[in-house]
C-alpha cells in the first residue's frame, strides 16, 4: 500500500490522497474577481487526480493583495465568482481549498507579468501598505504601522472572508502565516519592532496569528483548518523553527489540524540552499517537536520521492507547486509509478481502457 495514495481524513473531509496542490498566485484576476483562466488552472489539478486543491493567496481585504490583480474574499462577487470554480474542483474528485491572506508590508506589488519588480506607484493604481512596524521589504514602499483599530479589523476581515469561502463552497480552509506577509511579519523579530502586546515577546509576536485562528474557526466551526507557516526565515535573528514549533503548539490549542511548512520569503538577505526536499526536515522538525501533522513542500518532484517523505515519517501529506505546472496529471502518473491501485481514473479513460 503506498503511502501516498492512502486517503486522509481532516474531521469530516476525506481527502483521497496526499499529494496536493500548493496554492500558486495566478496574477489574473480583475478587481479580487477570480476568472476562467482560474477555473482552467484548478480544475485540471483535480482531473489530474490531486488530493486537496488549495486555490492562492486570497486576500481578505484590498489593501492585502500582493498585487493588483490578485484574488480576493472581501467582497460577495468574488465569493459567486468562486462558486463555479469551487464546484468544478469538487465534481473531478478532489477537495477544494482556499488560502486565506494579507500581504501586509509586501502588498501593492507589480505583477511578476509585467516584467517589473516594485511598489505599484499611486497614480497607476498602488496603495499604501500596512505592517507591525514602519520597515519596507527591501525595495518596496514603506509601510504604514498598524495601530490597534487596524488589527481589530485585519481580525475581523479573516473571519468575514472564511465565512465567504465557506458559502461559496470550499471545504478546507488555510491561514497564510508564511513568505513575509502580514501574519509572518508579525511573528519575525526582523520585521515586528513593536513594544506594545503586539510585540517583544514570543507570546505577544504570535497573538495576532492566534487571534486570527480563532476568528477563522469561530466563523467556520466544523471546517479543517491549515495554517502555512515558514519555518525559518534563513536570516540571523530572524524566526526559527524552535518558535516555529512553539506557536504550532498553540496553534493547535486553537483549533488549527494542520500544518503546511514551508520557509524563507521575510527578508530580501534570506540565505537558503534550494534543492530537491530542501525543506523537508523542517516539516518534519515541526512535525516532531510540536506533535502535529505537517505537509513538505519544495521540489519534491518524483513520486518515489514523495513517498519516500512519508514512509520515513517526516511529513503526513507532500504540496507541490511546480509539478502541478508542468504535469496536471501528476498524481496519476505517480500512481503508475508507485504501482498504486486509485479508483479515480477519469471515467472517459476507464471507459477506453475497457475498450
Amino acid at each position: 500500500m503506498s503511502r501516498l495514495f492512502t486517503p486522509m481524513t481532516l474531521r469530516d473531509i476525506t481527502v483521497r490522497n496526499r499529494l496536493w496542490v500548493s496554492p500558486m498566485c495566478q496574477y489574473s484576476a480583475v478587481d479580487g474577481v477570480p476568472q476562467e483562466w482560474h477555473h482552467t488552472h484548478l480544475t485540471q489539478f483535480a482531473s489530474g487526480g490531486a488530493g486537496l486543491v488549495i486555490a492562492e493567496a486570497t486576500a481578505v481585504l484590498p489593501e492585502g493583495r500582493i498585487s493588483p490583480d490578485d484574488t480576493g474574499l472581501w467582497n460577495d462577487a468574488q465569493r459567486d465568482a468562486w462558486a463555479p470554480i469551487v464546484d468544478g474542483i469538487r465534481r473531478r474528485g478532489a477537495v477544494p481549498a482556499v488560502q486565506l491572506a494579507h500581504a501586509g508590508r509586501k502588498a501593492s506589488t507589480l505583477s511578476p507579468l509585467s516584467g517589473r519588480r516594485g511598489s505599484v506607484p499611486a497614480g497607476d493604481g498602488g496603495w499604501t501598505t500596512v505592517a507591525p512596524s514602519a520597515i519596507p521589504f527591501d525595495g518596496y514602499a514603506e509601510p504604514l504601522a498598524l495601530d490597534l483599530a487596524g488589527i481589530d479589523r485585519v481580525v475581523a476581515a479573516f473571519a468575514a472572508a472564511a465565512r465567504r469561502a465557506v458559502d461559496a463552497g470550499f471545504e478546507v480552509l488555510e491561514i497564510h502565516a508564511a513568505h513575509g506577509y502580514l501574519l509572518h511579519q508579525f511573528l519575525s523579530p526582523l520585521s515586528n519592532l513593536r513594544d506594545d502586546e503586539y510585540g517583544g515577546s514570543l507570546e505577544n509576536r504570535a497573538r495576532l496569528v492566534l487571534r486570527v485562528i480563532d476568528a477563522v474557526r469561530d466563523a467556520a466551526p466544523g471546517v479543517p483548518l491549515l495554517t502555512r507557516f515558514s519555518a525559518t526565515d534563513w536570516a540571523d535573528g530572524g524566526w526559527d523553527a524552535d518558535q516555529t514549533a512553539t506557536v504550532a503548539r498553540w496553534a493547535a490549542d486553537h483549533g488549527v489540524d494542520f500544518f503546511d511548512i514551508s520557509s524563507g520569503g521575510l527578508v530580501a538577505h534570506q540565505r537558503l540552499t534550494t534543492g530537491p526536499g530542501y525543506q523537508v526536515d523542517l516539516a518534519a522538525r515541526i512535525r516532531a517537536e510540536a506533535g502535529v501533522p505537517v505537509s513538505a513542500v519544495g521540489m519534491i518532484d518524483d513520486a518515489v520521492h514523495a513517498e519516500r517523505v512519508l514512509a520515513d515519517g517526516h511529513a503526513d501529506a507532500v504540496m507541490a507547486g511546480r509539478e502541478w505546472l508542468r504535469d496536471p496529471h501528476y498524481a496519476l502518473r505517480a500512481a503508475g509509478q508507485l504501482g498504486a491501485d486509485i479508483d479515480y481514473w477519469p471515467p472517459q479513460y476507464l471507459r477506453a481502457r475497457r475498450r
